[in-house]
């Protein structure tokens, strides 16, 4: 299949999905994460359709920006290294993996110097693995409250990657733990409504339970390489 005939089918299964829950697929934002995949595969998706391009690393991005330009909506979606901050700033619209004070301060400092504000979620790790980033549900809200008072940032909602499962359904009760941590803080910051959750094997189950944002690399580009 094409990624056109990739991209056309999972927006008839957000549409579905949006129709089971009652939803407007308007409220549904599809990120095509291209991680590993070459520019040339990212046009072809933009060139279908796609509208928002997610990465995971910081010198991908940096590399596909040149190359694709500025009018492409980034994303940036994997783990981010204080040292990677100045590749990513300025470039992605929106960070989904703020977890710690320190990676936010990094980032306030690059985004007041480019005299922007980088809007960015907070990475909740919902499923308590060790092994994977993100901060604990209950601290989610007091994070997001010392992230939205430095200057040069703005707390847009909550991200998480819940763990592997064998059975999708499984994964339904890691994202009802997401929405719970995303309504307690918005109660602290009015409009930090997205929840970023979903990916290609759950997209629809985490469409079902509220996601804004959901997050889709292999089931649009084909299978990974490496």
């Amino acid at each position: 299949m094409s990624i056109a005939q990739r991209l056309a089918e999972v927006n008839d299964r957000i549409a579905a999905a949006c129709d089971r829950a009652r939803r407007d697929p308007s409220q549904v934002t599809l990120i095509a994460v291209a991680k590993t995949f070459s520019a040339e595969h990212v046009r072809e998706a933009l060139d279908a359709g796609v509208r928002t391009i997610g990465e995971n690393r910081a010198q991908e991005l940096k590399e596909k920006a040149a190359i694709l330009g500025p009018d492409v909506e980034w994303h940036f979606v994997g783990h981010l290294q204080t040292n990677k901050v100045r590749q990513v700033v300025g470039v992605a619209g929106l960070i989904h993996s703020l977890d710690r004070f320190g990676l936010a301060e990094a980032i306030a400092r690059r985004a007041r110097s480019l005299g922007i504000t980088q809007d960015v979620l907070i990475e909740v790790n919902v499923g308590e693995e060790a092994a994977k980033g993100g901060i604990e549900a209950g601290r989610a809200p007091a994070l997001a409250a010392e992230v939205a008072a430095l200057e040069g940032l703005r707390v847009a909602g909550v991200m998480a990657i819940p763990p592997l499962a064998a059975d999708v359904e499984e994964t339904r009760a890691h994202f009802r733990a997401l929405v719970a941590a995303g309504a307690a803080v918005a109660a602290a910051i009015p409009g930090a409504t997205a929840l970023s959750m979903g990916m290609s094997r759950d997209y629809e189950v985490a469409i079902e339970e509220g996601a804004t944002h959901v997050r889709i690399g292999e089931a649009i580009f084909g299978p990974r390489n490496r």
